[in-house]
């Protein structure tokens, strides 16, 4: 019997440390104020530090008095200050560039920069380390030698903060760094998440009981799912001596109550423990407001289309960076193609399997790049022969009938959604590029290449 039990709130969960440590490198201001506090200690700690008369050593690092100390300070407070004001002006545009031009879902890829947050952490450092000193520098006692000395380093390293920020921040608003930066994470997530091709160790068998009959355990929050402890759900199946068939994947959003896995008693258990499986499938499942690349391939996938679809809109008209978005995705979908996708069954340390997750398949990522692109670019002959060119790629390196067929499927639905508004020419050269797709399947891949001047491969 099938039974669903509703969720009852919010229970402990094991994955908060790292869903905390996640939001910290997310965040822009964790690593300056850590910065900020170990400087004022370090500065408060230099301070003691005072020579009770005049020295070679003291007059090499600070030949001037306390005027020119408290000059000196003041003016390295007010230039950090107008510098990080600077910096962070400039990562503000960035994000709003990033955000109306290019994706709204490579916002959190702009606030991990390490690089930016490191600007932030020296130029807050020397302000700190300035204030510092203006407090402890006076007329009536020996000047902090060893402060100002840390001061002036600071300074300096602002300086060089600042200058290679600027090169940064001019290298990273470039369409095109943030389509490799994207790219690299796919290629990274898919390599550890997917076996290769020919493995079939994880492969689900025929009698592996579901999808349909077993017992269905709800969500007990809301939100993206972004990491799943695989081996934290296999553990808790041995505990209940049950097979789980999970529901939902990384990526996926859920809502409280909605089911995420179906559970079988298997061996010598007869029912299921509901509450228990409750509480195990909300330990082992990360959630979070937003979508993250660690688990999650088909965001990688998203952001390039978004960057695609949002590049060939009429505010922005630009079909040559959907292009190149779409060459990234191309590059991706072979790397695929060399995966096994689909459901995987896990099996604890006596051989039983215990879990079977779902995962997605290749039409799944075929739609999702060519889906949006084709309806929206279904008017512009240079975005349909780039996703044309994408099926030609994937054609010549397909691995079995099944690859075969999703890539001619998906074909067919961009030649025959071509607007009929194109010129006779136009809709030559895409239909052109639609007949090599057929001959790269059919096995002539040097056919489906061959061209006059470069016309099928290049923009």
């Amino acid at each position: 019997m099938t039974l669903f039990r509703p969720s009852r709130g919010p229970a402990p969960s094991s994955s908060r440390v790292s869903r905390a440590l996640e939001g910290v490198r997310a965040s822009l201001w964790v690593l300056p104020a850590a910065a900020a506090f170990v400087t004022l200690v370090l500065a408060l700690l230099l301070s003691i530090a005072r020579p009770a008369g005049p020295s070679v050593w003291v007059e090499l690092f600070w030949p001037g008095d306390a005027s020119s100390a408290v000059g000196f300070l003041q003016t390295v407070a007010t230039a950090t200050m107008a510098a990080a004001t600077l910096t962070f002006s400039l990562t503000v545009v960035a994000l709003q560039l990033a955000s109306q031009q290019f994706s709204p879902r490579l916002l959190r890829e702009f606030a991990r920069d390490r690089v930016t947050q490191s600007v932030l952490a020296v130029l807050v450092s020397s302000f700190v380390a300035a204030l510092v000193g203006l407090r402890e520098v006076n007329a009536d006692d020996p000047l902090p030698v060893l402060l100002l000395v840390f001061v002036q380093v600071l300074a300096l390293a602002s300086t060089v903060a600042l200058m290679l920020f600027l090169g940064h921040i001019v290298r990273v608003l470039r369409v095109d760094t943030m389509m490799l930066a994207v790219h690299a994470e796919a290629v990274a997530t898919l390599g550890a998440s997917y076996p290769r091709f020919e493995d079939r160790s994880r492969d689900v068998g025929p009698g592996v009981p579901g999808p349909a009959g077993g017992s269905i355990v709800g969500s007990l929050r809301s939100g993206f799912i972004r990491t799943v402890h695989w081996e934290a759900l296999v553990d808790a199946a041995r505990r209940e001596d049950v097979l789980i068939r999970m529901g939902v994947r990384p990526g996926d959003h859920v809502t409280e109550g909605s089911p995420v896995l179906s559970a079988w008693p298997v061996g010598e258990a007869t029912s299921v423990d509901l509450e228990a499986l409750e509480r195990a499938a909300d330990a082992a499942m990360e959630f979070g407001f937003e979508r993250t690349i660690e688990q999650d391939v088909a965001l990688g996938f998203r952001q390039l289309t978004d960057i695609a679809v949002k590049a060939i809109s009429p505010g922005i008209n630009d079909p040559v960076t959907a292009a190149h978005a779409i060459g990234y995705c191309a590059d991706l979908v072979r790397r695929l193609q060399g995966r096994r996708l689909g459901p995987r069954r896990y099996e604890d340390t006596e051989g039983t399997v215990r879990l079977v997750a779902p995962d997605r398949d290749v039409r799944y990522y075929l739609d999702l790049v060519c889906g949006p692109v084709r309806r929206f670019g279904r008017s512009e002959p240079i975005v349909l022969s780039a996703l044309l060119r994408l099926l030609r790629d994937a054609a010549a390196t397909a691995r079995d009938e099944t690859q075969r067929e999703e890539i001619r499927r998906q074909s067919r639905l961009i030649v025959d959604g071509m607007s009929s508004d194109l010129l006779a020419a136009d809709r030559e050269a895409v239909l052109d590029l639609g007949r090599r797709v057929e001959t790269a399947l059919s096995g002539d891949v040097d056919a489906a290449y061959r061209d006059r001047a470069g016309e099928t491969r290049s923009v």
